[in-house]
């Protein structure tokens, strides 16, 4: 059974989308996930990147596109009212759901769900209220052992060489981004592609021709 480990924000489209997509990329092979909610945020300010929602003109590209690609999809996709929004309270809730900090499908499922299914405020107080009533987490959000280990999720993530969600991570190799699902499912069904010494290794020796200040 492949181990895959997923790590998310629910502040992130292409992550709903991902997660939507995934059991069907996986179908017909032996698979575990394990969902690792991260703060997305935390891991820009790693890399000095800004999101895609915060640079003009690329903001609304994602937000057409995110849009277009779920009605091809068959998934139901509706812009929360604001976004970007604070996804901390979300993501502390899901951790808090957990003994470790992987949550379970149905818990990552409800949440994202509360953020992109509707068109409401992904922060509304009244909301999340009823959300965190209906998923009665095992812990105290607030607990200091839930927050360090969204700290910790985060960091095993950069550790990792994570630089965005979705990202899914087997073995040594990480796969980033929705469209990315084919290419895992192509790597968990053995292609040669990704054999030792092939093209997935050879990229890596490209040289770097310039570098902007």
């Amino acid at each position: 059974m492949t181990h895959i480990t997923f790590y998310l924000d629910f502040i992130s489209p292409y992550a709903y989308l991902a997660f939507e997509e995934l059991p069907k990329q996986l179908m017909g092979i032996s698979h575990h996930v394990e969902y690792r909610p991260i703060l997305f945020g935390a891991v820009l300010n790693h890399h000095g990147h800004m999101g895609p929602a915060e640079i003009p003109g690329k903001r609304e590209w994602t937000y057409r596109q995110v849009v277009w690609q779920a009605k091809q999809m068959g998934v139901q996709l509706d812009m929360p009212l604001a976004h970007p929004f604070n996804p901390l309270s979300l993501l502390r809730l899901a951790v808090a759901c957990s003994d470790d900090g992987a949550p379970n499908r149905y818990v990552c499922e409800t949440i994202f769900r509360h953020v992109w299914q509707g068109g409401h405020a992904a922060d509304d107080v009244n909301r999340f209220a009823a959300l965190l009533a209906g998923l009665a987490p095992k812990r105290d959000m607030q607990e200091a052992e839930v927050k360090n280990q969204l700290k910790k999720n985060t960091q095993q993530a950069i550790t990792k060489d994570v630089f965005g969600v979705p990202t899914f991570l087997v073995g040594d190799k990480l796969f980033w981004g929705l469209d990315a699902l084919p290419m895992l499912r192509d790597y968990l069904m053995q292609d040669d592609f990704f054999e030792n010494g092939g093209k997935w290794d050879t990229v890596a020796h490209v040289g770097l021709g310039i570098k902007r200040k």
